[in-house]
């Protein structure tokens, strides 16, 4: 622990925290026996209000063992229980106040223990219509929003149930009278309970509420912890705003001195920043990250159920000197209960050995004076980081900076988690300066959902109870329809699609099993492009990371995205040590994308992080049809914000702009089908099997685990990654720069080679090595064009070809490497009972 750390550990028993302020403004505060330890003064830079009241136990300007501050605010709940009875309780609705009070709050309602919460805001939400506001004369930021996602939460139930209103602390009276006011005109009801740590209300103030609550026919009780009254002499905000500007001076010379001294004395003095490490804390799905939008008794019970684990993966990511040391759990403003209650978990995870304590950041502009008699001992400056309605401006820090902490775990949610937050002069930076070790971790913004979206959506399926895959890897948006019998021959399966008699994703082909030959083919490939393979991964992550920032969210398109998109999450951890969500969803050529995913991702995610990737790009079809389906879908009353684009591996047809290379070369995962994707199918859309609420289907095959390659495939390139690192550095560094707009080059070439082959419908043509590997694996194929002179990335194509039959005609002037035709029209009188091409059209 630092000298002044322990020198105000010293002296905090000793010297009241108000002293400073009291001594030079003559502020005096007066009331219980525990008034003092409850409460320090602060002065302002608000030109409304000269002093701050400055709580001990709120746990936002003072950092407090968590467990003290939870049991503050769930003692006082307990009281409105015990005044409310347990039936009344359970149909009470609670409002906490932003921001200093949603944590608050958000424990009061859990010590009435079944009652909703819901705080107001200053963070306006897209898509979510506001259900009141009001106003904060003495705030630094006045106006409070009132955005429930049930809009029928603050309406009186039967009986006219009691609404609970929490605040830090009740100094007028005026904030509370103002949400009454506007609340009882549109939903009056019989009874209300204000709660508060202090009530500092003068007589006047006392008697006016008094009078407001005969006025509106209803009972207000009020339930506080602590009373007193301020004294504030004449002349005492202008005597408070002189002496602000003189600190503040006086603060900024000893600023220059002291950057000067620093320069004297070179920057090698300078000690390093500490690490950030950045924790999947694997928030439990569906549950709101505060009370902006409502958090109900079941949100509660799993959010209790997920804490110990939670905190399990916070401890596992702190230095051994932290576990053992002092720990602070930073909240960010209006997120001050989702860190809370991390930090009581961590507190019990780590036990008695470990000093955990907590507090949030601010919008309060605070004076900070080093000083034992004064409440704010030192002050962290940083810019906003969330996008804020009013604009971009200074945030705070407070009593962090010299306080001896070993580690700052920052809790921020996702809408936070911005290009800012890491930047020089950011929150983490500064963090770091201060500290041993800065933990990250991010909490899932809550997006409500639709009136018309079903109460509970299907939640992703992981390994290993489906695919191979490791659970971390991928979460398949899919519904498991393994026990389900989908596959046709593939003459059969051609000859009903090209009829119109039913689409390809009604059912399966059958698994391609590969011979001996063709398997040594594979793992020969696969030796032979890993680096290559390796650095398109390497390109396309660091453009995506560059260009989306580090809350990316990947979403593969089943199946052959998948692969692409399990080795770009391992890119971003091995490099950047970035944990990227990743989903598999289902795409349809002709049907559109998975409407029911998409909801569950925007439920779970912001949808403007989400960023789709696929294997490679053939003639652009699924880029055309990703982006009329996206369009569609939010045309339907789908959540806004998804962008179409599309990251590939490779853009042979230069369809899209986020690629890691426009070379049609062989990527061996479009070698195999399921072996190489996790033992998964291809993806189902089938009315009877898929609801209007469902995934998509997919099959798991665990009868093929003999043959599985998926782990190998994985790993075998990014044993690369190292290898490759500088090249992708220089490459990604260019492309960025580069003009890289579509050119439609593979679609020209498609329509071109349609006509000239009388083939006259483009879906029958397949360009590129991953699109011909699949008309030679899984339909009916006629023809394959291979570029003169392409050499052993055509070595499978060809072994495939052999083995059904089919010609390879060299030709000239084709911007892929080969093209594969399915035959144009197909009956299965048309080929040999062996299934082999036609000889001839």
């Amino acid at each position: 622990m630092s000298e002044r750390a322990t020198r105000r550990e010293e002296n905090v028993d000793v010297v009241w925290s108000g002293d400073w302020v009291a001594e030079r403004l003559g502020v005096g505060l007066e009331g219980d026996g525990e008034l003092r330890e409850l409460l320090g003064l602060a002065l302002r830079r608000n030109p409304k209000r000269a002093h701050l009241l400055v709580s001990n136990v709120l746990g936002k300007h003072v950092p407090q063992k968590p467990s003290v501050v939870y049991g503050a605010g769930y003692g006082l709940g307990e009281r409105v229980r015990e005044l409310l009875g347990a039936e009344e309780a359970r149909r009470a609705v609670v409002l906490g106040y932003a921001e200093t009070a949603t944590g608050l709050g958000h424990a009061v309602a859990d010590g009435l223990r079944d009652a909703p919460y819901l705080h107001s805001t200053r963070r306006p939400v897209a898509g979510v219509r506001q259900a009141g506001g009001f106003e904060e004369a003495h705030s630094h930021a006045t106006s409070h929003l009132l955005l429930p996602e049930d809009p029928g939460l603050l309406a009186p139930g039967a009986g006219a149930s009691t609404l609970v209103l929490v605040d830090d602390e009740f100094s007028t009276g005026n904030t509370v009278l103002n949400t009454i006011r506007a609340l009882h005109e549109t939903h009056p009801r019989d009874r209300y309970v204000i709660v508060a740590l202090v009530d500092m209300r003068s007589p006047a103030d006392r008697d006016r509420l008094t009078v407001f609550a005969a006025e509106i026919g209803a009972r207000v009780d009020l339930v506080t912890r602590s009373t007193g009254t301020v004294t504030l002499p004449d002349g005492v905000l202008e005597r408070g705003q002189a002496l602000v500007a003189a600190q503040e001076a006086e603060a900024a010379e000893e600023a220059e001195a002291a950057q000067e001294a620093e320069a004297e004395a070179g920057s090698a003095s300078a000690p390093a920043p500490a690490p950030v490490t950045r924790v999947d804390l694997a928030w439990p799905a569906g549950v709101p990250d505060g009370g902006r939008h409502g958090f109900t008794p079941a949100h509660r019970a799993a959010l209790e159920a997920a804490l110990p684990d939670m905190a399990e993966r916070i401890a596992d990511a702190l230095a051994d000197g932290a576990r053992q040391g002092r720990v602070l759990v930073l909240g960010f403003e209006e997120l001050m209960y989702a860190p809370l209650r991390l930090g009581t978990a961590l507190e019990k995870a780590l036990g008695a050995g470990t000093d955990i304590r907590y507090s949030t950041t601010t919008r309060s502009p605070v004076l900070a004076v080093d000083d034992p008699g004064y409440a704010i001992r030192t002050r962290l400056v940083f810019p906003a980081h969330d996008t804020p309605a009013d604009g971009p401006g200074d945030r705070y820090a407070y009593n962090v900076a010299g306080a001896g902490f070993d580690a700052v775990v920052a809790v921020v949610d996702s809408t936070a988690d911005t290009p800012e937050l890491h930047a020089p002069e950011g929150l983490l930076a500064r963090l770091a300066a201060h500290s041993g070790q800065v933990v990250l971790a991010v909490v899932p913004s809550y997006t409500p959902k639709p009136a018309q979206e079903p109460a509970v959506l299907p939640e992703p399926l992981r390994g290993p109870h489906f695919s191979s895959y490791a659970p971390e890897d991928v979460g398949w948006l899919l519904q498991d329809l393994s026990d389900t019998e989908l596959e046709a021959p593939t003459e059969e399966r051609e000859e009903a699609i090209q009829s119109g008699g039913a689409h390809y994703a009604e059912s399966l082909p059958v698994e391609y099993q590969p011979s001996a030959e063709y398997q040594a083919l594979f793992s020969a490939a696969l030796e032979a492009s890993a680096a290559r393979i390796a650095r398109a991964v390497g390109t396309v992550t660091e453009t995506v990371l560059a260009e989306r920032g580090p809350r990316t969210v990947l979403v593969s398109l089943a199946r052959a995205g998948t692969p692409v998109g399990v080795l770009m999450r391992r890119w971003a951890r091995h490099r950047h040590g970035l944990d990227l969500p990743h989903y598999a969803i289902s795409i349809v050529r002709g049907r559109g994308i998975d409407a029911t995913a998409l909801r569950w991702l925007a439920a779970h995610h912001d949808p403007a992080d989400v960023v789709f990737v696929d294997g490679w790009t053939g003639k652009g079809a699924i880029t055309r049809e990703l982006a009329a389906a996206i369009t569609e879908f939010e045309t339907s009353g789908g959540p806004a914000g998804f962008d179409p684009e599309i990251a590939v591996l490779a853009d042979p047809g230069g369809c899209v702009r986020t690629y890691g290379t426009r070379e049609d070369f062989l990527i061996p995962s479009a070698c195999l089908n399921s072996t190489v994707s996790g033992l998964i199918s291809r993806t189902v859309l089938r009315a009877d099997l898929v609801g209007p609420d469902d995934f998509h289907g997919g099959k798991f095959y665990r009868e093929l685990a003999e043959s599985d390659v998926s782990g190998r495939f994985l790993d075998t390139i990014a044993a690369r990654f190292d290898e490759v690192a500088g090249q992708v550095e220089a490459e990604a560094k260019e492309l960025l720069a580069a003009d890289r707009a579509p050119t439609w080059e593979g679609w020209a070439a498609v329509e071109r080679i349609s006509e000239e082959y009388g083939i006259h419908d483009v879906n029958l043509v397949k360009p590129g090595v991953g699109e011909t590997t699949r008309v030679l694996l899984r339909r009916v194929p006629w023809k394959i064009l291979a570029k003169r002179g392409a050499g052993t990335d055509l070595e499978h194509i060809r072994l495939l070809a052999q083995q059904r039959g089919v010609p390879v005609e060299e030709v000239d002037d084709l911007p892929y490497s080969c093209v594969g035709l399915i035959h144009p029209r197909y009956t299965r009188g048309a080929t040999g009972a062996d299934g082999k091409a036609v000889k001839g059209a």
